[in-house]
């Protein structure tokens, strides 16, 4: 299936046979599309954030949605994260279905009694009568320099938490559809983006769908060795895979797509069938996904038994992010080291 296939840009997209009968767009307008679409035929739909009616619209997924709808529907936030929380989260209380957007991952702890203390834990609280209907977008990565507190990927912090969902698109497909699935999903949902991301193509129908939250894809079929990656190492595990096909060595690439409910089923099944696993997050070693997936491939008898050498994580070191440029290329983990992770499982060095 074309949505199942990763795209780098639109020159890959244009190769692939049959393409003139796919549509292909960016990360940014499947965002923008998949909110316009809820905007328009649902009034309970509202976006609310720092600077989502900047001309920039939040590196282009909310361009052009103010003008269209009006500030009721698309509203500039004044720089109090915890406060336009608690604003978002009533909103969600009282029956709407608000997008708030958090314009870096970063600026989301200055809310955290708010996400944790209150929107998760209030459904369970009140035995399933209050829901907190509430998608909460925000962007990870690295770019210009950031440092150690605009470019974290925080993902394991806010899926350690119960009563929340986390969700990390890789693909423009699957973020349109994982947008939509957040919004109508009834709980509160962190939905991550990659800034990196924003530019990739890939096929997207016009017409709104929902991709389910939960369910893990295989991107790429292999034998030898499964890669199990999230947001924008899945790009760089899918460059590794084929980098190391030349060499004569088969890798299956699982992207998870939804931290939380994690698809623990479609990564055991696949380290059955190889027996053995990189894990390649974009947040920190310790304590992090790379952790939760390898537990739960220890886990399980079938998997353990199946395991023919260590498993091996591919993800940050445990220190902040530097901001210069040539401590980020140390720093960052990219498709040679998943290559290397793999060669390791096979006991070799190149």
């Amino acid at each position: 299936m074309p949505w199942t296939k990763i795209f780098g840009n639109r020159e890959e997209f244009e190769r692939l046979p049959g393409h003139e009968d796919l549509r292909g767009i960016t990360f940014r307008e499947a965002l923008n599309e998949a909110s316009a679409q809820m905007l328009e035929e649902d009034p309970t739909v509202f976006l609310i954030g720092e600077g989502i009616d900047d001309p920039g619209g939040v590196f282009g997924s909310t361009k052009g949605l103010a003008e269209k709808f009006g500030p009721d529907r698309v509203m500039d936030s004044p720089l109090a994260e915890n406060g336009i929380t608690g604003v978002a989260i009533g909103a969600a209380v009282a029956g709407m279905r608000p997008m708030l957007i958090h314009m870096r991952v970063d600026f989301m702890p200055m809310s955290m009694d708010q996400v944790v203390n209150h929107a998760a834990k209030w459904s369970y609280m009140f035995g399933g009568a209050v829901g907190v209907p509430l998608v909460i977008r925000s962007v990870i990565g690295r770019g210009w320099g950031s440092g150690a507190q605009h470019s974290q990927s925080l993902q394991a912090t806010f899926a350690h938490y119960p009563g929340l969902k986390v969700v990390m698109p890789s693909t423009p497909y699957d973020a349109k559809g994982l947008l939509r699935s957040s919004v109508y999903d009834g709980n509160l949902v962190v939905f991550i983006e990659h800034r990196w991301l924003y530019e990739h193509v890939g096929y997207v129908p016009e017409e709104p769908y929902t991709v389910p939250i939960g369910e893990a894809v295989v991107r790429r079929a292999g034998t030898d060795v499964t890669i199990v990656a999230v947001s924008q190492m899945v790009y760089e595990s899918i460059k590794a895979a084929r980098e190391l096909e030349e060499e004569g060595v088969s890798c299956e690439v699982v992207d998870l797509r939804s931290l939380k409910p994690l698809d623990a089923d479609t990564v055991i099944d696949s380290v059955k069938r190889t027996g053995r696993l990189v894990v390649a997050d974009t947040g920190w070693t310790e304590y992090g996904v790379a952790s939760e997936v390898t537990g739960r491939v220890a886990g399980d008898a079938g998997a353990l038994k199946a395991l023919t050498a260590p498993v091996e994580r591919v993800a940050l070191p445990d220190v902040p992010t530097p901001a210069s440029h040539v401590l980020e290329e140390a720093y960052y983990r990219g498709a040679g080291d998943v290559k290397a992770a793999v060669l390791k499982t096979l006991g070799r060095t190149s």
